[in-house]
């Protein structure tokens, strides 16, 4: 059976594919947000089979496996990655309406030129072909990455870590620009039991201490190319007070409460706020996610392995006044706001648009559709409340969000969307058939707009 990809696939008239072929789909990927292990970079991994690549670490695939009733082992678990496959091909001819039959389907034929629908029957014969490829010239980390046309990649890191594969990739001659992102999570989260065994990390002893690490540890992620900071945070928080009292109660073995978790994270948001402004950099804030539901399954496989959800937050007040903190010291950083619960792109497109300031175009942005939303209906219904409450032909666009080297075609897939989108309001007589118009407003929010946001 014949894939159903092709040149016109998700574009439903001749405008979008007019817009897609003449503008969108050559150009390059800006990959401003992903978790690629950048040390597999340097190394330049090699992967064993298409198992390997496919599913390693991939828990999109591995909640559909779990969802049809596959056992453990042959999700996480110890069986062979020939068995892994199988069972995850199985599952795939039943994820109708999943992006994930359209991102697998986009994997091998971009990668490996597969012209077949995989399914259960044929999915030895997919496995040994693609799994040969892999030993061949351009299908290591590097040649992959090369392959799918990436001019950036900003990988997702601590600040304790030491950038040495960051430095070595640069040093290699890779065209590729991998740039660090400073992700300070476990220093901001004083709630979380991960807190006191990062700050014994550190070594630092006092509050003041640690402004001054995390200061130090910024000036070195910029002398290593790195022009975004990334907050994933369980609640947006808001609080005035003493965050060096609150810090010095937990140091001692003491327990924050909610008022004072909220005065502490405050206080050290604001702090980075003034540091990014200060550099230029772009300040990406993560929102809506509860996560490690399934405490039996945390417990076996710790984080990161499919079991996270939506959560319902009321976020509008508390960001309105940290934002607000930031605008009125003139220390707002550029600033990209995501949210995992689609109830709130409102929220935040109209909230956004009370802090934005010229020269930027849209300096605070309304990130892509994220993670549960990086499908069709996320995509579309980003892009329209973008276009109802903002200026969509501003986006910064697609990213990743990926720990796969293969996950690239989630560019393409977005382009033929975002053309399918424009296209249809074209053809219905939203919007002018203007060709100068369309191309700086396609081209810009596929590559150029991010190009010239981020400074790459």
């Amino acid at each position: 059976m014949k894939t159903i990809i092709h040149d016109d696939f998700l574009l439903q008239n001749q405008t979008a594919k007019h817009l897609y072929h003449t503008y969108a789909k050559d150009l390059p990927i800006i990959d401003y947000h992903c978790h690629l292990n950048p040390a597999w970079i340097a190394e330049d991994h090699r992967f064993c089979d298409l198992g390997e690549l496919l599913l390693a670490g991939d828990h999109y695939k591995w909640r559909a496996m779990r969802s049809f009733g596959i056992e453990e082992e042959c999700v996480t678990g110890n069986a062979s990655w020939r068995e892994k496959f199988r069972a995850f091909a199985k599952t795939l001819t039943y994820c109708i309406g999943n992006p994930l039959y359209h991102w697998t389907h986009l994997e091998l034929k971009r990668y490996f030129d597969i012209d077949e629908a995989l399914t259960e029957k044929n999915a030895d014969e997919i496995f040994d072909k693609c799994s040969a490829l892999l030993a061949t010239e351009g299908y290591s980390a590097k040649g992959l990455i090369a392959r799918s046309g990436v001019e950036v990649v900003c990988t997702t890191d601590d600040p304790i870590d030491t950038l040495e594969h960051h430095k070595a990739i640069r040093e290699s001659g890779f065209a590729t620009k991998v740039l660090p992102t400073y992700r300070p999570d476990k220093a901001v989260n004083i709630h979380k039991d991960t807190f006191l065994p990062y700050i014994k990390q550190t070594g630092v002893k006092s509050y003041a201490e640690l402004k001054s690490w995390l200061a130090a540890a910024i000036d070195r992620f910029h002398e290593n190319g790195c022009r975004l900071s990334d907050h994933g945070l369980d609640f947006i928080p808001f609080g005035v007070g003493d965050a060096t009292a609150v810090f010095d109660k937990v140091m001692a073995g003491g327990v924050a409460t909610m008022e004072e978790t909220q005065i502490y994270m405050t206080d050290l948001l604001c702090f980075f706020a003034r540091e990014y402004h200060k550099r230029d950099w772009c300040m990406q804030i993560h929102v809506g996610a509860i996560r490690n539901n399934s405490t039996r399954m945390y417990r076996a496989l710790g984080p990161d392995t499919g079991f996270d959800s939506i959560v319902e937050t009321n976020l509008a007040e508390n960001l309105a006044r940290l934002m607000d903190a930031w605008d009125i010291d003139d220390t707002m950083p550029k600033t990209i706001l995501y949210s995992l619960n689609p109830k709130d792109n409102y929220v935040l497109a109209t909230l956004m648009g009370c802090f934005q300031k010229a020269p930027h175009r849209s300096k605070i942005q309304l990130g892509s559709g994220w993670w549960f939303n990086d499908q069709k209906d996320g995509m579309e219904a980003q892009l329209c409340a973008l276009g109802n409450l903002g200026v969509l032909g501003a986006f910064v666009g697609m990213l990743t969000d990926s720990r796969s080297f293969v996950s690239y075609p989630r560019h393409e897939y977005f382009r033929r969307i975002l053309c399918n989108l424009i296209g249809t309001w074209v053809e219905e007589g939203q919007y002018p058939n203007d060709e100068e118009a369309l191309s700086a407003i396609i081209r810009g929010i596929c590559y150029y707009n991010a190009k010239d946001y981020f400074k790459f």
